[in-house]
């Protein structure tokens, strides 16, 4: 691949990942974005759209977001993006 073509997927996928982020959580902190554009491994943002995407919330995607570049498994109820919703409807119907 051409490295003008590997840049502007690099460019999409950066934007994209904030987009996924804004949606699910609102304004971002500029630190984040920063972070986010000076990533330059398609895998790992490609994983970290994953990530955004499927985390329970914010704070397990910031912790994700912070292992180490190797981590490829999004494993467990952490990244189910309903957990929170499911376990507020269990408190408010009694624990049922």
């Amino acid at each position: 691949m051409f490295s003008f073509q590997a840049d502007a997927l690099l460019v999409d996928d950066r934007e994209d990942l904030i987009a996924v982020l804004q949606m699910r959580f609102g304004t971002l902190p500029g630190e984040m974005i920063q972070k986010i554009y000076e990533i330059n491994d398609m895998n790992t943002l490609q994983r970290l759209i994953l990530s955004a995407a499927n985390s329970a919330n914010w704070d397990v995607f910031v912790e994700d977001f912070n292992v180490s570049k190797d981590s490829y498994r999004l494993l467990g109820d952490n990244f189910n993006p309903l957990r929170d919703l499911i376990n507020e409807g269990e408190m408010c119907d009694g624990g049922a």
